[in-house]
């Protein structure tokens, strides 16, 4: 293959390290259930050489940068290339009624952005393993009760199991970033119906982080002002969002 010098794009950083990206592609091949796998920012497809060798899954790749889609071309010619923006990409495209995976080093300043995107087609992607900036990665795992516990923390476990799987280390990317990366994986779980309203749902995380450091009673009446439903929730309201658990938001967004 030729050798290129991968540019920065998007804020993402590449990797450059093979142990590394073998041990990431195997997180989702050892565990993998879904015929079809689409890698997010494949640059110079560090990640896909390792899914390609796997045949029991078709391999896609959603790539913006030009450059490297001609790199993915050149080099990878059995390759099935995206030219989009996965935060605007129709899912329906790459398999119409079936489950897949996703895969990827992820940019860092979208990072967030990608994973409200699987948590709104939660029903289409079954497994995600990520390469993110640590500090989001252990936001994502964290159980209630930690400082780092917060919304997305609440919203993705609600509909997926999180595991924190290994750190990565700064120099094994081209640039190197300023900080440590991690790699996790999400499994969606059973839960088809939280039981509550999630529109509600997401309204009541969502205030309850945003003023983190009052308790829920001040912190949700900002909200929903004043009102009945604060009898209904008395037993939350002297708690900070934290502390709460997915199934005790479920329960205190049916109160309100």
């Amino acid at each position: 293959m030729s050798k290129v010098t991968p540019k920065k794009h998007l804020g993402q950083h590449f990797l450059n390290d093979e142990g590394i990206a073998e041990q990431t592609a195997n997180a989702l091949i050892n565990t993998h259930q879904c015929k079809h796998v689409l890698e997010i920012g494949p640059g110079m497809g560090m990640l896909s050489k390792y899914l390609l060798q796997n045949k029991n899954f078709i391999t896609s790749v959603v790539e913006i940068d030009n450059e490297s889609v001609q790199y993915l071309k050149k080099n990878y010619p059995n390759l099935t290339i995206i030219e989009d923006d996965f935060l605007k990409l129709d899912l329906e495209k790459i398999t119409a009624t079936e489950k897949m995976a996703v895969i990827g080093n992820f940019p860092y300043n979208i990072s967030s952005q990608i994973l409200f995107k699987v948590l709104e087609n939660k029903n289409k992607i079954s497994e995600l393993v990520g390469m993110f900036q640590k500090e989001v990665a252990e936001r994502v795992a964290s159980k209630h009760g930690n400082k780092t516990y917060g919304i997305l923390s609440v919203l993705l476990q609600a509909f997926y199991s999180i595991d924190y799987l290994f750190t990565v280390n700064e120099n094994v990317f081209t640039p190197p970033p300023k900080v440590k990366s991690a790699v996790i994986r999400l499994t969606r779980n059973n839960i088809e119906n939280l039981g509550c309203d999630e529109v509600v749902f997401k309204k009541v995380v969502k205030a309850g982080f945003n003023q983190r450091r009052k308790t829920l009673r001040n912190a949700l009446r900002a909200q929903f002002g004043k009102g009945e439903w604060e009898t209904r929730a008395s037993k939350f309201l002297d708690k900070r969002a934290e502390q709460l658990s997915v199934a005790e938001f479920v329960e205190l967004t049916n109160c309100i």
